[in-house]
């Protein structure tokens, strides 16, 4: 998972609407929005306790097959980028306050899971060849 810093992300003026580009509040249904040209979609957690932006990737990887970058803004915190990058998330502009190093550090704390999830859809029983 791309890693950005809220620093980076105003500089670069990554924020900006541009072709290939939506926005999409965490309050609108994923379904009804037209994937024809886009590239990226940007789903907004306006606090941490509020988790519909997970849903709604999930539902733009799995269900809609939406292959383009997914980035997680707003309220982002270090405790949620691994459940960000299961759901489906490719990037998370990290909020002011977050340590970037420590970010990363956190895929490494947790590479191994028994379910499936939005990106590996298969769990762990059916990806080693048992036999149910």
């Amino acid at each position: 998972m791309k890693l950005i810093t809220a620093s980076e992300n105003s500089a670069s003026g990554a924020r900006a609407k541009g072709p290939g580009i939506v926005e999409l509040a965490n309050t609108e249904d994923p379904r009804a929005l037209s994937l024809a040209g886009v590239t990226r979609i940007d789903l907004h957690f306006p606090k941490f306790t509020d988790g519909r932006a997970f849903s709604q990737a999930f539902l733009l990887r799995r269900r809609l097959g939406f292959k383009g970058e997914i980035r997680a803004t707003g309220d982002v915190l270090i405790d949620q980028l691994v459940q960000m990058e299961r759901t489906g998330f490719d990037a998370a502009v990290l909020r002011d306050d977050q340590n970037l190093d420590l970010a990363q550090a956190q895929f490494a704390r947790y590479r191994g899971f028994y379910q499936g999830d939005a990106v590996t859809p298969q769990p762990a029983f059916a990806r080693a060849g048992a036999v149910a």
